[in-house]
């Protein structure tokens, strides 16, 4: 075996790296600092490019003679090896990928050796330090056949001085990569793991006697309108601490004004007065050089102060709230390989959708992410690459249990989970690993300590709480703060330790509902603010809860904000395609499924109406009204909507515009509110609305000029159905036959069929065509969302999904102008009591028209319903709809602040949405009329109180059974389902219950739909 055991000595993490530090790359002139463009930097040698490769299934596979291996395959650097034919991809979430048996991992354990060779003449007086910004999971390195180090933590660099092992001319570099070492057991995040130099690999030309290390630290008075400015430098020679050398500065202002020229021997301390301040959303940057030797070193400062005040988080004296998103470094093609116009194309659509931070989830991105998020604004929650929730996945001793009922069996829930917590503490307790977490912590904090984004250190994620963890919380405080620390998983309780919360500035939780952000605040003895480190979890069609959480973060000063589950989907694609795949599909082991599939962006950045719901919920004004006058709240912390926003508002009636105009220049200072300067008129008829567009007024930053960043619908009227115009049609007599199972109506053209055993609809005609493919039933089934996960179970128990119509009663009534068939009906399914009672009236009058009404109830003790409707399964010609309800993008009880009310076009294609994983999409709540055309004619829906309803080519059983949406078969149908109610949608995949007040609970209702014919 040609390599040593370091990879499973959680004791050996390092080897002749140089120690954790700031992350900065030297110029050699202030023209090219400025430009702050590393590749141009004659400091800087790039490695990035086609490597040799060889790839072996296990390490111990590796030939002893490596190092003079003779190579026939190559690879990118970086790259993920899993994207280029080698081993392949492996989504997990909780469970390890490997036996849970610290610190050893598999012997079968993959291997990348890699090797290049680069020419150099290195210079006598200088010293060179190889730099790897990525490598899953560790590293050895080798330079002209000479060990030169080890070294761990997949997502930091490491950094080796390789001065002594260079030659003149050709250089030859090994790099043996292993798919796992002792550090995986903390590296357990929920992601695809792939494997590889994944980030920039370069040279660095030093002085001999450099600039390793500095610290830039900025205290801002009371009155913030004075800092002060100190810099801590070190430098080393040979490896070991020297003394300071003689340093020039220079700093300059955000406009560019020079403020200083100084030349120090002992770093720098300066006083501004006067100072403009850093926040996200005008991020104004200082400009610091400084010289010394041949190196000239730009570093970007912003002013600013992040605190908790009586329990409130304040950034430079205002009170905030974090708009925020979790982020991984994630691609379908390039994998953990992110480039600088992936991350700003990521940080652009953040800026669009109104996003103010950003969590680094769950390891620190790139070292160059943060300079771009100092430059564009956001607030940035660093996380140390520290995850190990695995631990809470090992076998709980339990009660065995029996199948017979008569068998009892006590079972202590509560020990079961206290047991489950103390496994899931298992790394934060474990001295093994206490050198580990401390040395992840500090190279998170040394490397970005000088970004003026960071304003909050976390921990690491889900790795349970305990001594370690607490540790590193003081290490951090006393290195760093300025700034505040956070870390979730310290809310759970090892059973023989003591938590010790002194360190962390947050209570922090992940899913939990609005409920327990009120019992929160509603105990006294709470002096913490309250963050959301994760929610919303956007997994397929959710994020139904967004505007209730953002009302609920607002009602108190010291809810701190959070951190929405997540940016983008986790979905490769597919060997030699261009489909994408989840967890199962690359015949991978354990897996968690579509779990990955949980992003508000698909894996190649298409918004998805997730996004659309968040963009609008954090839109920076809110109009509303009052008095018959409509009012303005600025939602920013720092700018004044006169300076940024423009408005353009429409004043309609009946959905119709009747006046429309735009309005610049009102003075709203951040978090008041203004009367908007436009009179309403008086109505005493019509549904009038006014609609009020907001734009971004200037480009900045990220954002173009013109933007629409949000908007508001307000209705100003009493009277809120639109009056829809009837058509006249000519009144023809009702026909009825009726035998032993059918009744048959005609009028007119139109007919129907009736079947009286079950009590539905089985056939609609006109001119002796027929417009359905299979009966006009009742329908309380929908295909299940990710976050029907759950309650999906209660529902299959219940027999929702099988539910059949039956007639107890039925009587035919006939009147002077219409027919009724009145049907006493049940739902029902095999093995299962009766679902619904239903007492249906049917109703024909003589222009054809059908009225179905329905007095439903449900078996009071079964779950919630996911809708109460009936579906059509329409001819295939029925392709074109109307319909007057919430709009564009689909919309439910929960889900519709990106949508207004209007009169929209559709058709069962483009009213599909085609999430990675198929479920329930498209639907449209709170509508008042719809109507569908096909080559014969078409018929259109109302209802006394608005309705939701879905048009496809698939069946809700279609969707249910296929696992992607491009295995999808049309039904050769147009099915359209018209709702009651379609229950919320909520975010309960990883989250809450989905509120009471969002579900179709109701024991008994009454519902009237009317079809009519033309």
């Amino acid at each position: 075996m040609p390599l040593p055991n370091y990879f499973q000595d959680p004791q050996i993490l390092h080897i002749n790296t140089t120690p954790h530090h700031a992350y900065f790359v030297p110029f050699d002139s202030v023209e090219s600092a400025l430009k702050n463009q590393r590749e141009f930097s004659a400091f800087f040698t790039l490695l990035n490019g086609e490597w040799d490769f060889a790839y072996f299934d296990r390490y111990v596979d590796l030939p002893k003679d490596f190092l003079h291996f003779s190579f026939s395959e190559k690879i990118p650097v970086p790259a993920n090896w899993q994207n280029h034919g080698y081993d392949h991809h492996h989504y997990t979430n909780v469970n390890y990928p490997f036996p849970f048996d610290p610190p050893y991992v598999p012997i079968d354990n993959p291997c990348g050796l890699y090797h290049r060779i680069f020419t150099l003449s290195p210079n006598a007086q200088k010293r060179y330090l190889l730099n790897f910004e990525g490598v899953d999971s560790c590293l050895f390195v080798y330079v002209n056949r000479q060990f030169v180090g080890y070294s761990q933590i997949s997502h930091c660099t490491s950094e080796f001085d390789v001065t002594d092992f260079l030659t003149n001319g050709e250089n030859h570099l090994h790099v043996v990569v292993l798919k796992w070492c002792d550090g995986s057991y903390l590296e357990d995040q929920d992601k695809f793991r792939m494997s590889g130099i994944f980030r920039d690999l370069y040279l660095l030309e030093r002085e001999s006697h450099y600039l390793q290390d500095f610290f830039i630290r900025t205290e801002l008075a009371d009155d913030f309108k004075s800092a002060v400015i100190s810099v801590e430098v070190s430098f080393v020679e040979k490896g070991k601490l020297a003394k300071c050398r003689e340093i020039a500065w220079q700093l300059t202002d955000p406009q560019g004004e020079i403020l200083l020229s100084a030349v120090t021997e002992k770093g720098l301390h300066i006083t501004l007065n006067e100072i403009t301040l850093w926040n996200a959303e005008n991020p104004q940057l200082y400009t610091l050089l400084f010289r010394y030797g041949s190196e000239v070193i730009c570093q970007k400062i912003g002013l600013r102060k992040i605190e908790v005040k009586n329990g409130v988080m304040r950034f430079n004296g205002e009170a905030i709230k974090f708009k925020g998103v979790n982020r991984h470094d994630s691609d379908p093609k390039t994998g953990y390989v992110v480039s600088r116009e992936q991350a700003l194309q990521d940080l652009r659509l953040m800026k669009e959708h109104n996003f103010n931070a950003i969590r680094t989830a769950h390891y620190p991105n790139a070292p160059w992410f943060t300079e771009l998020c100092d430059e564009y604004g956001f607030y940035v929650m660093a996380e140390s690459d520290i995850e190990s929730h695995g631990t809470n996945a090992v076998y709980v001793k339990s009660p065995e249990t029996s199948i017979l009922l008569g068998v009892k069996t006590e079972i202590n829930y509560e020990a079961i989970r206290q047991q489950t917590i103390d496994n899931y503490c298992y790394m934060a307790r474990s001295p093994e690993f206490n050198a580990a977490i401390l040395d992840r912590t500090y190279a998170n904090i040394e490397r970005d300590k000088n970004r003026t984004s960071v304003v909050v250190w976390s921990l690491g994620n889900e790795s349970g709480y305990g001594e370690n963890f607490e540790q590193a919380a003081a290490w951090v405080k006393a290195r760093d703060p300025s700034r505040l620390v956070h870390y979730e998983n310290a809310i759970f309780q090892h059973s023989d330790h003591q938590n010790d919360l002194a360190h962390l500035d947050f209570h922090s939780e992940m899913y939990t509902g609005t409920e327990e952000l009120d019992a929160y605040f509603a105990d006294e003895h709470n002096k913490k603010p309250y963050l959301f480190c994760e929610y919303l979890h956007a997994m397929g069609n959710s994020c139904g809860d967004a505007e209730d959480y953002f009302q609920a973060i607002e009602r108190y000063s010291g809810a701190a904000g959070g951190f929405v589950w997540e940016w983008c989907n986790h979905s490769p694609y597919l060997p030699h395609s261009k489909r994408m795949g989840y967890g199962g599909d690359f015949n991978d082991t354990p897996n968690d499924g579509n779990f990955c599939a949980d992003g508000l962006v698909t894996a190649d950045r298409q918004v998805q109406s997730n996004l659309l719901e968040l963009k609008n919920v954090q839109r920076p004004l809110r109009a509303f009204l009052d008095k018959g006058k409509v009012w303005l709240k600025n939602c920013l912390d720092f700018t004044d909507a006169e300076e940024l926003i423009a408005i353009h508002y429409q004043i309609t009636e009946n959905l119709q515009v009747i006046s429309e105009g735009d309005v610049d220049g009102i003075k709203i200072p951040p978090k008041t509110t203004a009367l908007f300067p436009v009179d309403l008129p008086k109505v005493d008829k019509g549904v009038w609305h006014i609609t009020l567009t907001y734009y971004q007024k200037v480009a900045r930053g990220l954002v173009a000029k013109n933007y629409c960043l949000g908007f508001d619908q307000l209705c100003f009227s009493s009277q809120k159905s639109v009056p829809i115009p009837r058509m006249k049609k000519v009144e023809k007599p009702i026909y009825v036959e009726e035998n032993d199972h059918q009744v048959l109506i005609s009028v007119g053209k139109v007919g129907y069929e009736l079947d009286k055993h079950r009590g539905i609809i089985t056939q609609i005609s006109c001119e002796g065509r027929p417009w359905l493919n299979a009966p006009l039933d009742f329908n309380i089934w929908r295909a299940p969302l990710d976050n029907d996960n759950l309650i999906k179970n209660h529902w299959l128990a219940a027999g929702f999904n099988q539910a059949i119509t039956r007639a107890y009663d039925f009587a035919i009534i006939k009147q002077e102008n219409a027919l009724e068939i009145r049907v006493k009906c049940g739902m029902n399914a095999v093995s299962r009591e009766r679902i619904l009672t239903l007492d249906v009236i049917y109703r024909m009058d003589t222009q054809g028209n059908l009225s179905i009404k329905v007095h439903a109830k449900k078996t009071p003790h079964l779950p919630f319903l996911p809708r109460f409707g009936v579906r059509f399964f329409l001819k295939e010609a029925f392709q074109q709809a109307e319909y007057i309800g919430y709009g564009e993008t689909e919309s439910y009880l929960d889900k519709h602040q990106a949508t207004q009310l209007g009169w929209y076009q559709t058709t069962p294609q483009t009213n599909h949405i085609p999430y990675l994983k198929p479920q329930e999409n498209g639907s449209h709540m709170g509508c008042q009329y719809f109507e569908i055309k096909g080559e014969q004619g078409g018929f259109s829906i109302h209802c006394d109180i608005p309705f939701s309803f879905n048009l496809s080519s698939y069946t809700q059983e279609e969707l249910g059974a296929k696992k992607h949406n491009d295995e999808l078969e049309e039904s050769g149908s147009t099915i359209l389902c018209v709702d009651y109610k379609m229950s919320g949608i909520g975010s309960n995949s990883c989250g809450p219950s989905l509120k009471e007040k969002y579900r179709l609970n109701e024991t008994q209702w009454d519902w009237e739909v009317r079809f009519s014919p033309f």
